[in-house]
């Protein structure tokens, strides 16, 4: 009995020097929790209470030069079912008639909509799918259904709200518009003027009061956001649809891999149309890479017209010089430069090898004239800024090559292949400087995409002309220039562009690419040039590559009708009413969509649009937004508007519009 007594007491010791040791043990965690880790479980405690939400600022709009907008940000709509948030009384009492409203909406009928609502409240989803990518006038919409509208407690409706990056014009210059993914990542003007175009976000303390249900601490953001600015490019919405088509046109026909347009402003340098497109898998085309900013390649017979100016200039030869091209073979270190003719073009001028492109010419004069200086030939390249990137406003320029006298690479055969725009590399848009140089009486500009950065109607920063060369030749070696590019057109590779109806200057080129390797052959072919050719007001270059040679492969064939259509188009046809409206509805379309969130540039053009069937709400905000003054008479839909679409908005317009 004594010894059942001394075991009890033992156990009893141990329990309580077992529940002591776990006493001292909590006092310690409790100790630590209370001094040493309190900060870090204080700050838990607060994070999963209380969080510091982000405002994201809105992103500022892209404008062409004439107002319309090639870039904006709306807002996109899901939205979702809480399947057990309703009462049970309020659920039967309003499936029905909510299913028909859903079902008048999107198309399904009432039945797979009540089907899938009792399935989502049986299966006690709180997070079905209703619907998504909703416009704001959809989602107010669908925010007034029977049940929706008790809102999200009684009514179980869960709203989610992202903002999306629109182009309204749809993909044309959509590689220039650009993008931006990350701090790092992006393309064009997006990703250029970011610092300008993306402002800075706000932010709100808010406190958690139920399962992703938060409400503000304060009545006020902590951080204000702050929208970013708007970009007026220079981009003609008019000339940049033309070329986007006319090149698209010949890319198809062709069968061609990819090609560029760059449309520029003569005086200012201004780009007012580009197009890049390449082939997908599908054999369609679309704007893949900014070809004519980032491709560097060997640009062909175009680049004779350095060589033009720099004989001229040197005063090493005139342009009646007479050169024997040899049955169209010229041989230089065991290896052949050869005409596209076959058998030459007998004795001929040096401007009559420019006009029908003979390399034999163009070759034996450069390599006559520079072989024993051939410094002085590639120090004009030099002072044309040939040989370094322009300097453009958009990330991502191709670097140029052009060999240098002494160094590694130069070679005997160097200068007579550059000559006929081999051995040297140059971007489209820097062969495009060079020809609207000659077009500009010698004045070299930077091509530049935009002009000002604006805050409503207020400007920001404002971006100017910028000369490159106030001077790339005399008077005299211009003018003779001038003429031999007309010629080109006139009787040269380029007749076949030739019209009655407008002038034009210019030069073909065709090169092989890949000529190392016979297997992977192929041809670029170029057309860079002006017009009118007597008073040139734009210049233009069309590089095409890898045409289908079944089809065709030289400059005037390929590249050259682009150039054409889009002169005549600029030239000969005004602008119809039906074709500004089209691009205007366009436009006026995602207006609608997405009723009163753009902003409007002062001080830029825009057009009436048809609001003819508008819903009169959505007219007026629209119309307020274009900077237009509006009477109204009656209610609905808009059944006549006083102002015929098209016509061009102009300060303190009044549009009578009449409801029924």
């Amino acid at each position: 009995m004594a010894v059942k007594d001394k075991n009890n007491n033992y156990r009893m010791y141990l329990v309580a020097f077992t529940i002591f040791v776990m006493a001292i043990l909590v006092m310690i965690k409790l100790n630590n929790i209370q001094w040493l880790e309190g900060d870090y479980y204080r700050k838990l405690a607060k994070e999963r209470t209380v969080k510091n939400f982000v405002i994201p600022a809105n992103k500022g709009n892209v404008y062409s030069s004439d107002g319309s907008l090639l870039a904006t940000s709306i807002p996109e709509y899901t939205i979702r079912f809480d399947a057990l948030s309703p009462s049970k009384e309020n659920f039967q009492g309003n499936i029905k008639p909510l299913s028909d409203s859903l079902s008048a909406m999107f198309g399904k009928s009432s039945g797979y909509y009540q089907a899938a609502l009792q399935k989502a409240r049986s299966n006690q989803n709180r997070y079905y799918l209703v619907a998504s990518k909703l416009s704001y006038t959809d989602y107010m919409r669908i925010k007034s259904f029977p049940l929706f509208n008790k809102g999200p407690y009684k009514g179980g409706i869960i709203v989610e709200q992202k903002t999306v990056r629109e182009h309204p014009i749809g993909l044309i210059a959509q590689r220039t518009i650009g993008y931006e993914r990350t701090d790092s990542d992006g393309k064009g003007l997006e990703f250029a003027f970011k610092e300008y175009i993306n402002g800075k976000n706000g932010h709100r303390m808010m406190q958690k009061i139920a399962k992703n249900q938060w409400k503000p601490i304060n009545d006020n953001n902590e951080l204000e956001p702050q929208d970013g600015y708007d970009i007026v490019s220079t981009i003609d919405v008019y000339i940049q649809d033309i070329a986007h088509h006319a090149l698209l046109k010949q890319l198809e026909y062709y069968e061609a891999d990819h090609g560029c347009v760059v449309v520029m402003e003569t005086k200012t340098g201004e780009i007012k149309a580009i197009s890049n497109l390449g082939k997908a898998d599908n054999g369609s085309y679309y704007e893949t890479q900014n070809y004519a900013v980032a491709e560097s390649h060997e640009p062909g017979s175009t680049f004779k017209l350095l060589d033009l100016i720099a004989l001229l200039e040197d005063k090493k030869v005139d342009t009646s010089q007479i050169y024997d091209t040899h049955d169209g073979v010229v041989e230089y270190y065991k290896r052949k430069v050869r005409d596209s003719k076959k058998g030459g073009y007998g004795k001929i001028s040096l401007a009559k090898g420019f006009e029908v492109s003979s390399n034999t010419v163009l070759v034996q004069a450069v390599y006559d004239n520079y072989k024993d200086n051939p410094k002085q030939f590639v120090e004009r390249i030099n002072s044309y800024g040939l040989n370094k990137p322009l300097g453009l406003q958009l990330k991502g320029e191709g670097k140029p090559y052009v060999p240098q006298p002494g160094e590694e690479r130069w070679y005997g055969t160097t200068l007579p292949w550059m000559a006929f725009g081999y051995n040297i590399s140059l971007t489209p848009l820097q062969t495009l400087a060079l020809y609207n140089a000659v077009a500009n009486d010698g004045v070299m500009v930077k091509p530049f995409f935009v002009k000002e950065i604006k805050e409503w109607n207020k400007t920001i920063k404002k971006y100017d002309t910028e000369i490159i060369n106030s001077k790339i030749a005399s008077e005299e070696t211009l003018e003779k220039v001038k003429a031999i590019l007309e010629n080109v057109v006139k009787k040269g590779t380029g007749s076949k562009l030739y019209s009655k109806d407008f002038s034009m200057a210019g030069k073909t080129g065709t090169a092989q690419a890949n000529y190392r390797d016979k297997s992977q052959l192929h041809y670029v072919s170029s057309f860079a040039g002006y017009f009118p050719a007597n008073n040139p007001k734009y210049s233009c270059i069309v590089v095409i590559h890898k045409p289908n040679v079944q089809a065709g492969y030289y400059g005037a064939d390929v590249a050259g009708p682009v150039f054409k259509r889009i002169a005549q188009k600029i030239y000969t046809d005004s602008p119809p009413t039906n074709h500004i409206q089209d691009l205007n509805k366009q436009i006026t379309d995602t207006e609608k969509k997405y009723n009163s969130y753009f902003k409007k540039v002062e001080n830029v053009s825009a057009f009436v649009p048809n609001l003819k069937g508008m819903d009169g709400m959505d007219a007026i905000a629209l119309l307020e937004n274009l900077g237009v003054k509006v009477n109204v008479k009656g209610i609905g839909k808009v059944a006549f508007q006083s102002i015929a679409p098209g016509t061009k908005i102009i300060k303190n317009l009044i549009v009578t519009l009449e409801l029924s």
